[in-house]
């Protein structure tokens, strides 16, 4: 599968990606504050009925539900000696329901830990986090890792050295997330984003998460410009959340998200999808988006 995707990313077209995981797993009843991996352990049918749903809108691309599956982030859920399990499991799951007519993704997310010299965490110490999260990923047998949501050069880089120790051979997506006034959490702009990555040499890069679904459009626009020879992903939250409760809600429609997807296919964004507050709904009238297209 994994020659398979690098064809499909050299051929004519748009490879759609899936949407959010954990607010689609609070709607379902995962406590606000819980992590989703805690699912992967405790209520597995949930994560499998929600890969489900985005093989059967349309998705190409099911990303585990491994988002918080490093070592640093179990371990504040108690899980850290079943960290491994954890995420083989999840693999196994999204696999499970791919069943050869999706790709599953490792999905590995920031430690949530700040790297030296702002924190205590060592650019080795966290090649070596990532790299027994993506080799407990590998060994279940993902088809790509998809590095995501990150803020700092840093971070990415160890995130990315990791996989590849890992599985050389494993194709890498990498994106960062960009917040109001084009930079990241941690002041890093798509431009430097974009030379980073491509010195890398990753599979394929652009943004995902963030604010407003334009900035996060804008970053990735900027990555494409400036290395259009790496395929661009664009993986916007469904808009700005504001809170009902104790539950953050989203108010972009699929059918706006549908209409945006339509102007990043003719601008040549290769992959795109949703992350937080997008649903098997928005994958849906994406995919009817571009089929129309």
């Amino acid at each position: 599968m994994s020659q398979y995707l690098l064809e499909r990313l050299q051929a004519p077209g748009v490879i759609v990606a899936d949407g959010a995981t954990g607010t689609m797993l609070q709607s379902a009843g995962l406590p606000v504050g819980t992590a989703p991996e805690r699912w992967v352990w405790e209520r597995p049918e949930e994560i499998t009925k929600l890969h489900r749903a985005y093989l059967e809108a349309g998705a190409e691309i099911l990303l585990t539900c491994t988002f918080g599956g490093s070592l640093p982030r179990l371990a504040r859920e108690g899980l850290a000696d079943h960290a491994d399990e954890v995420n083989r499991r999840a693999a196994e799951l999204a696999r499970e329901v791919a069943d050869g007519r999706a790709f599953v993704a490792g999905d590995i997310g920031p430690t949530g830990e700040l790297m030296a010299p702002l924190g205590t965490l060592s650019f080795s110490e966290a090649v070596e986090i990532f790299q027994r999260q993506a080799t407990a990923l590998a060994q279940a047998g993902v088809d790509l890792f998809q590095i995501e949501t990150m803020s700092a050069l840093e971070e990415i880089r160890a995130a990315v050295e990791g996989a590849r120790r890992a599985d050389p051979d494993k194709p890498i997506f990498a994106t960062m997330s960009f917040d109001s006034g084009g930079r990241t959490m941690m002041g890093v702009r798509p431009e430097d984003a974009a030379e980073l990555l491509r010195s890398l040499d990753v599979t394929a890069m652009g943004a995902n998460c963030g604010r407003e679904v334009e900035e996060t459009a804008t970053a990735a626009r900027i990555m494409h410009e400036l290395a259009p020879e790496i395929p661009t992903i664009v993986k916007p939250n469904a808009g700005l959340p504001r809170m009902e409760g104790d539950r953050p809600v989203y108010d972009l429609t699929p059918e706006a998200l549908a209409d945006y997807a339509r102007q990043w296919a003719a601008e040549g964004f290769k992959i795109i999808g949703g992350c937080c507050g997008t649903t098997p709904e928005h994958i849906r009238a994406i995919v009817r988006a571009l089929r129309e297209t």
